[in-house]
This record gives C-alpha cells, structure tokens and sequence, in this order.
C-alpha cells in the first residue's frame, strides 16, 4: 500500500478519520493525501452579474477553508506523516472524490460517517455511503462517535 485518501469535511469526526489514516499509513508506510472538495459558489447562468459582497464572502470562505487543510496536513506532518493536502472545486462530493482516488491511484480511502441515521441519509445522501457504493478500492469508514 502506497496511497491513503482521506476526505475531509471539517466535521467533528475528522480527527477520528484523521487518526485511523495516521495509524494504517504509519504502519505501511503509505502517502496521505487529505482531499476536500469546496462547493461551487459560482452561478452555472450566464449574464448573471454577482455582488461584489456576494464574491468577497465566497472568497474568504474558501481561504479559510484552504488554511484549515493546510494546517490539518501541518498537523500529521509534525507526526511524522508524508502527507499531501489537496482542495477541489465542483459539485458532486462523490464523484470528486472517487476522480482524485484514481488519479492518484489511492490503494484505500479512509473516510468518515456522521452518523445522522438513515432517514436523514434517505433523504439527504450520504457521502460515504456513496463512496462505499461506487469505490473501486477498500473503503474504510470511521463513524462517528455517538454519545
């Protein structure tokens, strides 16, 4: 194994995802590649004109989620990790994340579960559930922790 993906979505079960990834790479001695995918802001319409507050919100947000990556791969790195941090733009979480698990020819992903139930995964989806779906490598899933 030389290849570890790990989407990140900030949530609380990210460090819980964060250090199952630490602990399988470091005892392989396999790449870490931390893969956020940031949503689209901009409209798909054309002639469409954006207020200049509208494009300032979505460009700190992204800076901000940008620096949260880094400082995540700052993190593993100070652990000793090799480690790669990667932000995507798009729409479809899923299929982002499953086209840089092949471009980067991932040998597993490691992913976290939220936990919010069924109904809500029926109705809202569920990221890991559709990377377990269609992955083409194992797939392992760090619920979250319930209390």
């Amino acid at each position: 194994m030389k290849t570890v993906l790990v989407p990140v979505d900030f949530s609380p079960v990210t460090k819980a995802v964060l250090d199952a990834a630490t602990t399988i790479a470091s005892a392989v001695g396999a790449k870490i590649f931390l893969v956020h995918v940031a949503p689209v802001f901009v409209p798909d319409l054309k002639n469409v004109r954006v207020p200049q507050h509208e494009r300032d919100f979505v460009a700190h947000k992204l800076r901000e989620e940008h620096r949260d990556l880094q400082g995540l791969s700052e993190d593993l790195a100070k652990r000793g990790c090799d480690v790669e941090a990667l932000m995507v733009e798009g729409h479809g979480t899923v299929e982002k994340i499953l086209d840089e698990a092949t471009r980067l020819d991932a040998d597993l992903i490691v992913a976290g579960s939220h936990g919010h139930g069924r109904l809500y995964d029926m109705i809202v989806g569920s990221v890991s559930e559709g990377i377990l779906r269609k992955a083409k490598v194992p797939v392992l899933v760090v619920p979250a922790k319930s209390d």
